[in-house]
């Protein structure tokens, strides 16, 4: 077997990666489609998991009566009330933002009169007044739109969430392939451009391995919001890691010459 035909069992060392260099684009094709697929499914559940059941249990707090209109929230209900509250996130009323309410959650989205504030992680929160058009706002409105289409919604998250991350590692690709050309270059090894950019796009998959693990971690319970902002930065980081190994997992750049002693007789 060929040293640097890709096996599917160790695809994402940076031998493995290297050798989608020198490989058919339809397997590196294959490799980016079951590791998109696996993230938007992973996407899915952690929606599924951490908002979507969140937000049905605060429609169905929500009163009978309400609405968003000319930028004010008419509320027919007690006021502060926390309407439904998870790990990821919370949904509370409080008409006057008085700080009251403050849940453990790592996403806190707070309706005033005139305004929503979102707070999170950040230090300060996000503030965004209701626009000038009217919305319902009670449950008999908005629960059966949510029965209808939030399935539908679910699905689209995740088929968009697959197509973007091929456009996206395809966009990355393109922006890395000539660095790693250069550096190839200077190590001389043997590589042309159209292996580079295998290459840059098969080292990006090992990332999106780290960002999966670590939304299921995080639907496990075993890690908060902070910690999956940090794998989130860290699995570009890695991509660039494994591009610069696998350079030295690729075979050097072999020099001709003549042999014999030039000068004598043929």
């Amino acid at each position: 077997m060929n040293a640097f035909a890709p096996a599917f069992t160790e695809p994402f060392t940076p031998r493995g990666v290297a050798a989608f260099a020198r490989a058919e684009a339809g397997r590196l094709c294959l490799a980016q489609t079951v590791t998109a697929l696996l993230a938007a499914v992973s996407l899915a559940c952690f929606l599924d998991d951490n908002c979507y059941s969140v937000i049905h249990e605060a429609i169905l707090n929500l009163p009978d009566a309400g609405k968003i209109s000319a930028g004010r929230l008419d509320w027919h209900g007690r006021s502060p009330r926390m309407l439904a509250e998870g790990r990821l996130l919370a949904l509370d009323v409080d008409l006057d933002h008085s700080g009251v309410l403050r849940s453990t959650a790592d996403v806190q989205v707070e309706f005033g009169r005139d305004s929503l504030r979102i707070y999170s992680i950040l230090p300060d929160y996000s503030e965004f007044f209701y626009p000038e058009w009217s919305a319902p706002f009670n449950r008999l409105d908005i629960e059966p739109l949510w029965n209808a289409w939030a399935v539908e919604i679910l699905f689209i998250s995740g088929a968009t969430a697959f197509v973007s991350l091929l456009l996206i590692w395809a966009l990355l690709a393109t922006v890395y392939f000539l660095p790693i050309w250069v550096a190839g270059f200077f190590a001389s090894r043997d590589l042309n451009l159209s292996g580079c950019w295998k290459l840059s796009a098969a080292a990006l998959l090992p990332g999106a391995l780290l960002m999966i693990a670590g939304i299921w971690l995080y639907n496990f319970g075993l890690l908060r919001l902070v910690s999956l902002t940090s794998i989130f930065a860290a699995h570009f980081v890695l991509g660039w890691i494994y591009m610069a190994v696998a350079l030295f997992f690729l075979p050097p750049m072999s020099v001709s010459g003549p042999k014999g002693n030039p000068f004598g007789r043929p």
